[in-house]
């Protein structure tokens, strides 16, 4: 069997005669098959000079010609442009061809509308197709196994609006990614219409509407380092400059992970001046998660009902759990409401030891047991959340770029208790920090701050401190200031040792 590949200008007039002959060929010789690509004017030395680079070839004019051979484990064999083809034919086949010029001219025209309307065609059917693209970073890590799945349901974006995944990680995981995607393909979901394989390339996040950025491994005791931190800084930069550069403007990017969460979104923020920060955001609600199941287990309920956990601070590091809103819903008791009639949720834990010690305790280590499923979980939710018709009233926790709410340093990424309405978040501002969480939450603001100096290469000066701190320093500065005047009346050993204590106290 001969296979040919014949490609050329659609409105070119050897493009024609080729295709001509090529036809009679086809149909006078049983063992003879012709494949036929056009490309229009204004793309044809783009797609061939890929085409050559591709198979090695040199070639520079329309039409070029060559012979299938994948039976045969090889990539083609060139044959060249129209006259090639004609001494093969007349060769090999004892035909040759004798079309006039003005008939090859009309040929031409034909085919160049013939491929104006076929492409007319394809954006038709392209316009139809206007899927939500999908693009998930370290896509091999195995929340991304159960995040699939609440995707392509329908149940995050509806059952009428398609996905289309984009599944990107480092080259040495697209074995682990190929297989992925088939399995994705092999749930036929009607939503998922569309699975493509990446590394990190500079068409990287095209058309994303929505970037969720996996980092779902637990850091090692000398992962903890400044080396650590500059390289997960590089690489979430390369992410930001491609968001910034090719998706769409009112993307909205979802950070995942148990290790530097807050400053991987803050880097991406930094590195995407396009894209409102508002849209690039931290998860800690796996945290929430986890702290409502070990409640609903001691009061022998279900954790769905309990809603307005909060968790401040640095997701990854130093954060504060906050139960003092937390509320339960349909809880069994002698007095029952409406659906929508809650019980502080302090009130109904009697056990108070267990609240500040064992409960905390377990809290913190359960992140060793994480397998990526309740990851995908608050994934899915927060997706969910900020969809439009997403108004539940619900406080949720988010890592937010903070812009001075309750008094905390701005510019770091920082867990703040958020209500989403209409597709946005707002900052729950009207809820009060309790006395004994304030020294928690300035410590978790001065190591997001020191992760923030390091990764920026910015040199560390001083400590986050509160207001009231600040006043103390202020009046420190003031009595330095009278010891320094007073000290200019004194002599000798006594002014000295003066001056040594104002400096200690400055």
């Amino acid at each position: 069997m001969a296979k040919f590949v014949l490609a050329g200008r659609a409105d070119c007039p050897y493009y024609a005669k080729a295709e001509l002959l090529a036809d009679y060929l086809q149909k006078n010789l049983p063992y003879f098959r012709v494949h036929k690509i056009t490309q229009s004017p204004d793309n044809w030395e783009e797609w061939l000079a890929d085409l050559c680079i591709k198979y090695e070839w040199k070639h520079n004019r329309s039409p070029i010609i060559w012979r299938e051979l994948l039976d045969r484990g090889s990539k083609g064999l060139l044959l060249g442009g129209f006259n090639d083809f004609m001494e093969h034919a007349q060769e090999y086949y004892n035909v040759t061809s004798a079309m006039l010029s003005d008939l090859m001219k009309e040929i031409a025209a034909e085919n160049m509308q013939a491929h104006v309307d076929l492409e007319e065609e394809d954006d038709n059917i392209r316009q139809q197709f206007n899927p939500l693209h999908i693009w998930i970073t370290g896509a091999s890590m195995p929340a991304c196994y159960s995040l699939i799945p609440m995707l392509a349901s329908g149940d995050v974006f509806g059952e009428n609006k398609d996905i289309w995944l984009h599944l990107l990680d480092h080259s040495h995981s697209q074995h682990t990614l190929q297989g992925l995607k088939m399995e994705a393909e092999d749930l036929a979901y009607p939503s998922l219409r569309k699975v493509t394989l990446y590394t990190m390339t500079d068409d990287a996040f095209l058309q994303a509407d929505f970037v969720i950025v996996l980092n779902d491994a637990l850091a090692k005791e000398d992962d903890c380092s400044e080396a650590h931190i500059i390289m997960i800084k590089e690489q979430c930069a390369q992410y930001g400059t491609s968001i910034d550069k090719n998706a769409r403007k009112d993307v909205k990017v979802i950070v995942s992970g148990s290790t530097y969460a807050n400053l991987i979104a803050l880097v991406i923020i930094k590195n995407a001046p396009s894209i409102n920060p508002h849209n690039i955001v931290a998860l800690p609600t796996q945290l929430e998660f986890e702290a409502k199941a070990q409640i609903a287990t001691k009061l022998s309920i279900n954790s769905s009902v309990i809603k307005d956990v909060i968790v401040w601070g640095n997701i990854s590091g130093i954060n504060h759990l906050d139960l003092h809103v937390a509320k339960i819903y349909k809880y069994e008791s002698s007095i029952w409401g409406p659906s929508s009639f809650s019980r502080p949720l302090l009130s109904m834990i009697h056990d108070r030891i267990w609240l500040k010690n064992d409960f905390v305790t377990e809290w913190k280590n359960r992140k060793d047991h994480r397998f990526g499923l309740s990851a995908a979980h608050s994934i899915a939710n927060a997706l969910s959340y900020w969809q439009k018709d997403s108004d539940t009233g619900e406080i949720v926790s988010l890592g937010v770029l903070n812009e001075g709410f309750f008094n905390l340093p701005d510019d770091i990424v920082y867990s703040l208790p958020v209500q989403f309405q209409n597709g946005n978040w707002q900052v729950c501002t009207h809820l009060v920090i309790q006395d004994d969480a304030k020294e928690t939450l300035l410590q978790a603001a001065s190591q997001l701050i020191k992760e923030k100096n390091i990764a920026l290469g910015i040199s560390q000066k001083g400590e986050i401190i509160s207001e009231e701190l600040k006043e103390e320093v202020i009046e420190l500065e003031n009595s330095s200031k009278e010891l320094r005047e007073e000290s200019s009346l004194l002599n000798g050993e006594n002014q000295l040792n003066i001056q040594t204590s104002v400096e200690q106290l400055g």
